[in-house]
């Protein structure tokens, strides 16, 4: 079953959808909170993890963030690291005080960006009992490096000037200055981005799973703000909580998630689905059961018992 939900994030009211398993339970369940990719919105990747997760017994929170989708927040399409990983122990907090959640066995999972949010949220917040990630990227690496770790340092640094250009036009009330994340054609998400821009644009910009508030910009002001975040710089403080990180074989990301599973200290597993891209473990069968089942068995176990 499927809820509409609503609660405080830093002082914003943050819109979510919690899945709830149709069985009876003896008593309050464990419960997984489930973070978006950059750009999206719960009812894409995240919502279709939240309710597989749900059809195996757990309650599972998938939530827009803060400035996005249906949360409030204003500008529109801003992406604050510093909140979402504050979003992420805001919906910690929520799961924490409803009776059918056993706040003793609470878990996090992120998909794409998030993956690395939930990182950071649960090497401060104790609460997260278990963590798991899925295509996991930190979105500063992302912007610094580009998605396969080979980007150009020139690059950033005229989005940098364009981001503080852009934030001296605010101040002199020009409006919030953004930036499109997609380009028009397919054939230009190719040119740019290669294959992996091709996916993302099929993803987010074609009837495959196209929603109307996933995020089309983000502002410039976004760029300085994710530029200097590092979503791995304390993973080592999870353990001794146990940590997954799925990966697909094919992903041209997976160098990140490499690099956060090689910063933790254990127990830590990080797990290959092969033949999927980054993309591919968002929505597409062949891959997304696989990894489903991973994250079932995973916080079944980490989660079995109170603490």
């Amino acid at each position: 079953m499927k809820t509409d939900v609503t609660y405080p994030s830093a002082g914003l009211r943050l819109a979510g959808h919690l899945y709830t398993p149709d069985s009876e339970a003896d008593g309050p369940r464990p419960a997984i909170v489930v973070g978006h990719p950059g750009s999206g919105v719960k009812e894409q990747a995240a919502g279709l993890y939240a309710g597989r997760l749900a059809e195996q017994g757990f309650i599972a929170l998938a939530f827009d963030a803060a400035y996005q989708g249906e949360s409030e927040g204003t500008p529109r399409g801003l992406e604050d690291p510093a909140h979402r990983v504050e979003d992420v122990k805001a919906a910690v907090s929520f799961l924490s005080t409803r009776g059918d959640v056993d706040p003793g066995r609470i878990g996090a999972l992120g998909l794409c960006a998030s993956g690395g949010y939930v990182l950071s949220a649960a090497a401060g917040d104790h609460r997260i009992k278990a963590v798991g990630t899925v295509s996991a990227v930190d979105i500063a690496r992302q912007f610094r490096l580009g998605a396969d770790g080979t980007q150009d340092p020139s690059v950033i640094q005229r989005m940098l000037d364009v981001a503080a250009d852009a934030r001296t036009a605010e101040a002199r009330g020009e409006g919030v200055q953004r930036f499109q994340l997609f380009p028009d054609t397919a054939e230009q998400a190719r040119a740019l981005g290669g294959q992996h821009g091709l996916e993302g644009f099929e993803y987010y910009r074609t009837d495959r799973a196209r929603h109307p508030r996933s995020a089309k910009s983000f502002t410039w002001s976004s760029v300085d703000r994710m530029v200097s975040f590092d979503a791995f710089r304390f993973v080592d403080l999870i353990a001794p909580r146990p940590l997954l990180m799925i990966v697909g074989s094919a992903s041209v990301t997976s160098w990140m998630a490499v690099e956060a599973f090689q910063s933790a200290r254990g127990p830590k597993e990080l797990h290959w689905i092969d033949g999927a891209s980054h993309v591919d473990l968002y929505d597409k069968e062949q891959y997304v059961g696989p990894a489903a089942a991973k994250l079932t068995d995973f916080f079944g176990t980490h989660l079995a018992d109170a603490e």
